[in-house]
């Protein structure tokens, strides 16, 4: 009995540890210093998504792989949500799941959002959408989403000792508006937030964000479905176009059905595999070698 009660307890400590949530910035997150309201977390909406909303103070939390599986790689997960709630779970910590049982160090990324004034962030968003002071706000809190992503990865290299991750095995990925972090990141980087490789899925990133693709872009790899309901699969063929162009490395995944945010939800279809051909992807990058 003894010892079923200490295994318990070990277990249960090992999942408090790989949920360890630290804060992206020492204070107020810059050009956000003025936002007072109060973060949320409720699954009241038409589609029962776990939802994340009125992130002021930006955080990462840490999924770490069982010891001795570690390979070095570390990859930073941006759920998406129309800038305005993020979808946790399905975009999320699901991803993180997947990926640490490849031996990957996770940190899922809760950036800013919007200021939502209902419990139900995505019906305020369905409501809101065609609506100009909509649109202005998503345009104010674009850049303060990418300058999060740019954050979290100059953190994780900053800190890359203390987790065992490789400095140059940094990598970011990011579902809808997370994929307009994960894409945001690739352009107009430094030394210290340059991620390893970028991984927009259904991405929000149409041309007026892009800009020139550097000599030392990182890998993109893509994935969008060409019934998406945004119409964003055309986002994900000017990034891969853009790339292909300036003949850095890319591979995309254009499938015929599967809609807008299908994340790791089953739907008996090829998207359902999508994060089989990322790992893959990373594979053949060599991001998923054991450390050497």
């Amino acid at each position: 009995m003894k010892k079923i009660l200490l295994a318990l307890l070990l277990v249960s400590a090992a999942v408090h540890a790989q949920q360890k949530e630290i804060q992206l910035y020492e204070g107020a997150a810059p050009g956000s210093e003025n936002w007072t309201w109060q973060e949320k977390k409720n699954n009241n909406n038409a589609i029962k998504v776990m939802t994340v909303y009125n992130v002021v103070k930006p955080t990462l939390t840490v999924f770490s792989p069982e010891p001795g599986t570690a390979n070095g790689t570390a990859i930073i997960v941006c759920p998406g949500g129309a800038f305005h709630f993020l979808s946790i779970e399905s975009e999320g910590y699901e991803v993180a799941k997947w990926l640490v049982k490849k031996g990957v160090t996770v940190f899922v990324l809760k950036y800013r959002t919007a200021h939502v004034l209902s419990d139900d962030p995505f019906g305020d968003m369905m409501s809101q959408m065609s609506k100009k002071e909509y649109n202005d706000e998503m345009a104010a809190t674009i850049p303060l989403v990418i300058a999060d992503g740019k954050a979290a990865i100059s953190w994780v290299r900053k800190h890359a000792a203390d987790f065992g991750i490789t400095p140059n095995k940094i990598g970011i990925i990011g579902f809808s508006a997370g994929g307009t972090v994960t894409a945001g990141t690739a352009f107009n980087y430094t030394k210290e937030n340059r991620p390893d490789f970028v991984a927009p899925i259904y991405a929000y990133m149409p041309e007026s964000l892009q800009s020139a693709v550097l000599p030392d872009a990182p890998p993109i790899f893509l994935v969008c479905a060409s019934n998406d309901q945004l119409g964003l699969q055309t986002n994900s063929i000017s990034l891969y176009s853009k790339w292909s162009t300036a003949k850095q490395s890319a591979e995309m995944h254009l499938y015929a059905t599967g809609g807008h945010g299908f994340g790791m939800n089953v739907q008996h279809i090829p998207t359902d595999t999508w994060i089989e051909r990322f790992g893959d992807w990373l594979n053949a990058q060599g991001f998923l070698k054991a450390k050497q």
